[in-house]
C-alpha cells in the first residue's frame, strides 16, 4: 500500500499545483487550452506511439481484457438508463442531468490512468492502457454521442457520419493505429528515439492541465447528483471490472490495468462535449472535479485491492 501510494501521490501534487497556479493566475486560461491541446494532439499521442511500437503484445491477453472493459462500460450504461427509465425521469430537468452523471460514470481519463500506471507497471502496463485507450475510446464516444441526443436539450444532434468521423480522427485513435503498425513492421531507432523524448514531455503538462480545469465553486449547486456521479465511477465501475475479471478469469498485470481504468476519474473532454450537445454542463464540471479529489483516497484503494486479488 505504501509504494502504490509513494507511486500515485506524486500525480495529485502536479494536479494541485496546476490549480494553484491557475488560481494564482499565473497562467490565463489560452495557455492552459493551449497545453491540454498541445498534449492531447502531440505529446500523449507519441507517448503511445513509443509504447506500442516495441511492446511484446504476444503476451497480453488482449481478447479477455477487451471483454472485460466493454461489458464493464455497457453493464454500467445499462445499469444507468434502467435508473433513469424508472426513476430519474420523474424530476425536472432530468435528462440534461441524466447525460452528465452518465458521462461521469462510465468515460474515463487516459492522462491519470498512464500517469498511475507507468510508475507502478512499467512499459508492460503502459502497453496495456494504450490498448485499454484503443477500446474504450471509440466505445465511449459513440455511446456518450448517443445518450446526449437522447437526453440532452440541443436541438443540434450530430450526424451518424460526424460522429464516425470524430471517432477516426481522434489522435489517441490514429496514434494506437501507428504504434501497433510500427510493432509489425518495426521502428528505426533514430525514429523511435525521437518520439520518446517527445512523448516523454506530454504526462506532466497534461497532469498540470487537468488541476488548471478544476472548479471547486460550483459544487454546492449538485450535492446529491454530484455524489452519485462520483460514487457510480469511483465505486461502482471499479467493482464491475472486478466481477468481470473474475467471470472471465482475467489476471495478473491486465487486471490491475483494467481495474485502473475502471477507477481513474472521468474525461475531462466530457465538459465540452455536456456543453456542446445539451447536457448540464454545471454538473458534469462539479463530477469532474470532485472526482479528482475523492479519486485520491480511492485509487489507491483499489490499486491495493487489484494487486491482492
Amino acid at each position: 500500500m505504501t509504494t502504490t501510494l509513494s507511486a500515485i501521490a506524486p500525480i495529485f501534487l502536479i494536479i494541485a499545483t496546476g490549480y494553484l497556479l491557475h488560481r494564482t493566475k499565473v497562467a490565463d486560461e489560452t495557455v492552459w487550452s493551449a497545453v491540454e491541446h498541445i498534449c492531447f494532439y502531440l505529446l500523449f499521442p507519441f507517448l503511445i506511439i513509443r509504447t506500442l511500437s516495441r511492446a511484446n503484445l504476444g503476451s497480453v491477453p488482449i481478447i479477455d481484457f477487451m471483454i472485460v472493459l466493454v461489458v464493464a462500460i455497457l453493464g454500467m450504461a445499462a445499469i444507468l438508463i434502467l435508473i433513469q427509465a424508472f426513476v430519474w425521469k420523474r424530476y425536472p430537468q432530468s435528462g440534461p442531468s441524466f447525460s452528465s452523471v452518465f458521462q461521469g460514470a462510465t468515460r474515463f481519463h487516459g492522462f491519470v490512468a498512464i500517469a498511475v500506471i507507468g510508475p507502478l507497471y512499467g512499459d508492460d502496463g503502459v502497453t496495456l492502457a494504450a490498448l485499454a485507450l484503443a477500446i474504450m475510446v471509440p466505445l465511449l464516444n459513440v455511446i456518450s454521442v448517443i445518450v446526449l441526443s437522447v437526453y440532452g436539450r440541443s436541438d443540434s444532434k450530430p450526424e451518424a457520419a460526424v460522429v464516425l468521423t470524430k471517432i477516426a480522427t481522434n489522435p489517441l485513435i490514429i496514434a494506437c493505429g501507428i504504434g501497433l503498425l510500427f510493432n509489425y513492421f518495426g521502428i528505426p531507432n533514430i525514429i523511435f528515439d525521437t518520439v520518446d523524448i517527445i512523448g516523454s514531455g506530454g504526462l506532466g503538462l497534461a497532469l498540470l492541465a487537468v488541476g488548471a480545469g478544476l472548479k471547486l465553486d460550483q459544487a454546492a449547486q449538485h450535492k446529491m447528483l454530484l455524489t452519485i456521479g462520483v460514487l457510480t465511477r469511483l465505486i461502482g465501475m471499479p467493482a464491475i471490472v472486478i466481477a468481470m475479471s473474475w467471470l472471465v478469469g482475467l489476471d495478473g498485470v491486465a487486471r490491475t490495468v483494467a481495474i485502473i481504468a475502471g477507477a481513474v476519474p472521468t474525461a475531462s473532454s466530457a465538459y465540452v462535449m455536456a456543453r456542446k450537445m445539451g447536457g448540464n454542463a454545471d454538473l458534469m464540471s462539479s463530477i469532474v472535479t470532485f472526482q479528482v479529489i475523492v479519486a485520491f483516497f480511492t485509487l489507491p484503494l483499489f490499486v491495493y485491492i487489484a494487486d491482492q486479488l
